[in-house]
């Protein structure tokens, strides 16, 4: 071949290398990936699951509705729990917080009555379903009214339990346990700070008792 002819393929000989030399080293060379925009980036703030992660005792599980029909229908900010309840009373019924057992306004309560939502006044269980666990807080064996409240699992502090929630407002109560008396055989183990006694009038019935 003339020189001129190696003169007029080397630009097809130089592409040739660089393709082959690109090729072998894609299969070592880690490629870089572009960040997403920053309007594709999840924003923590317009999500409520990474709220929840963030927010105080997150050791409980977060009291999200269910379904539609477990939504609260009694819905405040937090500024207005916190005018409305006493520091026990917020950080039990709106922090998922526990009272130290035997210290609470009502577990020894023997008199005879309703006990309400102390967040807004849903009648939650019935003196004549309580009873003497033991364990230094109010237990009874049955709700008022099963429409009253809802359950949800609770996976905090290394263990799988039961949580109970007004269904009203989503105040934290307590827990239930399937160590209770007959008829349920269920021990609905509350904190005080989450109730507000009433004594019994004329137009307050007793819970109907319901079997398991």
């Amino acid at each position: 071949m003339k020189l001129n002819d190696y003169k007029l393929m080397a630009p097809y000989l130089l592409c040739a290398v660089v393709s082959v030399g690109c090729q072998s080293r894609s299969n070592d060379v880690p490629v870089a990936v572009a960040p997403p925009l920053a309007s594709e980036q999840e924003n923590d703030d317009d999500n409520p699951d990474a709220l929840d992660e963030r927010h105080e005792g997150t050791q409980h599980m977060t009291n999200k509705p269910t379904s539609s029909d477990d939504a609260p229908r009694v819905t405040k900010s937090d500024e207005e729990w916190r005018k409305t309840l006493t520091p026990i009373q917020y950080k039990v019924t709106r922090q998922k917080g526990t009272e130290r057992a035997f210290t609470g306004e009502y577990w020894d309560n023997k008199a005879d009555g309703i006990y309400h939502c102390v967040c807004c006044g849903e009648p939650l269980f019935d003196s004549t379903t309580k009873y003497e666990s033991g364990t230094g807080w109010p237990s009874f064996y049955q709700p008022y009214a099963e429409e009253n409240v809802k359950t949800e699992e609770d996976n905090g502090w290394f263990s799988t339990r039961t949580e109970v929630l007004c269904r009203n407002c989503d105040a934290h109560l307590g827990h239930v346990f399937p160590d209770g008396p007959q008829p349920t055989g269920l021990r609905y183990c509350m904190n005080s700070a989450s109730l507000k006694f009433s004594e019994r009038d004329e137009t307050d019935k007793p819970a109907k008792t319901e079997k398991k």
